[in-house]
């Protein structure tokens, strides 16, 4: 890399280590020769977004004269581009456009060029990434049933303040406005949603909705099961999701809603099929795990309830991720909570500064799949029309 853009590198590094967003960077990055696979991966492993930053920016000097127009134009690709500028400006270049820059490596396989051009010429045609740079990001609006009536006939959701705590504290770490409330009667579910839904979005990048319930199966055209308020009413998750769509909240058109549900999708258990014995710390934990469905006539046991889905005239920008299978019951412990939770929080710790939502629900199906005697596997309804990345800093 030539001295002059060194030193800018150099006099930017401390904003550039303070605001740069590098997962969305991996890709692009390789696609465009930068850095191998096994050199991101060293990067990735670096600790934290900010440590990540710091290395990338430090092997970046190391990487050849046409590393640095390359990455300016990574930058403004992925919607960086106050970062492009204050690189462009520091050693007095001109904005460089993805066209204008060849490829590092001219060995490179046809197959991995023409990869590298269909993304390059995507994201010029739209960008597939969704933009997160209000801080806070969005409201997350937490609803946690645990204690029902008598007349509901569903049981103590022991274990669900559990997950709650989990999940207020990491979206609070991914610059979340995190709300919570607790115990409410289907009607008062209702009220809360609205609530959120009129208020007015258009300084945020995105919003998302946890419930923490029983639930039910019910009819649904495009997406499956309810939950129960403490009354032992159920809403369809249809209508849960209806009241961010398009056309009731204008102000999140085009952003992303994400809506992750705890709560049964059904009444069966699944004894799965026989794959390698359980791990030692399994069988000791099974005393202490309920289902989070009661089946229609319960039995004199420790067990929950199903849950639901939405049908969506105007379903982009959507996704309902569940704790379960439909029509399978969701499992929760009452001394660390559900299974699902405790799974989403440990991958969000872990990956949340690097991968993209998708790909961190795909590791918590993968890990919740594995647990207990009977198994569960959660799945999501997905209508996001681009990559999902969390704020982390």
């Amino acid at each position: 890399m030539e001295e002059e853009r060194r030193r800018a590198l150099r006099r930017c590094r401390v904003r550039l280590v303070a605001a740069l967003r590098v997962a969305p960077l991996w890709g692009p990055l390789e696609a465009r020769g930068v850095f191998t696979r096994a050199m991101l991966e060293e990067l990735q492993s670096a600790g934290s977004r900010r440590e990540q930053a710091r290395q990338l920016v430090t092997d970046l000097e190391t990487r050849g004269k046409q590393a640095f127009p390359i990455f300016v134009s990574i930058l403004r690709d992925t919607g960086q581009g106050d970062l492009a500028d204050l690189l462009s400006q520091a050693c007095e270049l001109p904005p460089v456009q993805p066209a204008d820059v060849m490829p590092l490596e001219p060995s490179l396989s046809r197959e991995t060029r023409n990869r590298s051009s269909a993304v390059d010429s995507l994201k010029r045609n739209s960008d597939l990434l969704y933009d997160l740079k209000a801080d806070p990001c969005g409201y997350c609006l937490i609803l946690n049933n645990v204690n029902f009536s008598r007349d509901s006939d569903l049981l103590t959701r022991a274990g669900s303040n559990i997950d709650c705590e989990k999940l207020e504290k990491r979206f609070k770490s991914l610059h979340f406005n995190v709300l919570t409330r607790q115990d409410l009667k289907a009607q008062e579910i209702v009220w809360e949603l609205q609530k959120l839904a009129r208020l007015d979005h258009s300084a945020l990048d995105c919003c998302l909705v946890v419930i923490l319930s029983h639930g039910c199966q019910t009819s649904h055209i495009q997406f499956p099961g309810g939950i129960y308020g403490t009354d032992g009413k159920a809403i369809p998750v249809e209508k849960i999701v209806n009241y961010f769509n398009g056309s009731h909240c204008p102000s999140l058109r085009g952003k992303p809603k994400l809506f992750f549900i705890q709560a049964c999708g059904g009444e069966q258990k699944d004894q799965g099929f026989e794959v390698e014995s359980d791990s030692p710390g399994d069988e000791a934990r099974r005393v202490s795990v309920e289902s989070d469905a009661t089946p229609f006539q319960a039995p004199s046991g420790a067990s929950d309830e199903p849950d639901a889905v939405a049908s969506l005239p105007t379903p982009s920008d959507i996704l309902v991720s569940y704790s379960t299978f439909p029509g399978f019951v969701s499992w929760r412990d009452r001394l660390s909570g559900s299974w699902y939770v405790e799974t989403l929080d440990n991958v969000l710790d872990q990956y949340a500064h690097s991968e993209d939502l998708l790909n961190m629900l795909l590791r918590v199906a993968d890990a919740v799949s594995a647990k207990g005697k009977y198994k569960q596997i959660p799945g999501c309804f997905n209508f996001l029309r681009k990559r999902f990345f969390f704020m982390c800093k």
